[in-house]
């Protein structure tokens, strides 16, 4: 299985609008957190740590190989099962209830 990736195009603008209120949270194939050695379920606000590239942009990974040392404080854990990610939007912004906003793709790489 591969390494999915999420990447912002500049300045967190499209992440900021749901992680400013909520997590990305990855899932197992049954629903539940995926257990993993840095006990990480999800990333959002919370994590202080995140890394900007030098664009400004955000790129956060999942997958169950670490992207590199370099990246890992932008990474999910996750199986080599298959898995899910979700955006969780508890105080949305208005492009988020007026759906004029569009959560960035998951790509597959690697």
């Amino acid at each position: 299985m591969g390494m999915a990736c999420i990447r912002s195009p500049s300045q967190r603008d499209k992440l900021h609008l749901s992680m400013d209120s909520g997590p990305l949270t990855l899932y197992n194939e049954h629903h539940f957190f995926n257990p993993n050695p840095l006990k990480r379920f999800s990333l959002g606000t919370k994590n202080k740590n995140l890394q900007t590239n030098s664009d400004g942009s955000l790129t956060l990974y999942a997958g169950a190989k670490s992207p590199g040392k370099d990246k890992e404080t932008n990474w999910l854990p996750a199986p080599i099962t298959p898995f899910s990610l979700y955006i969780r939007c508890y105080w949305p912004k208005e492009e988020v209830i007026n759906a004029t906003w569009t959560p960035p793709k998951v790509v597959k790489v690697g």
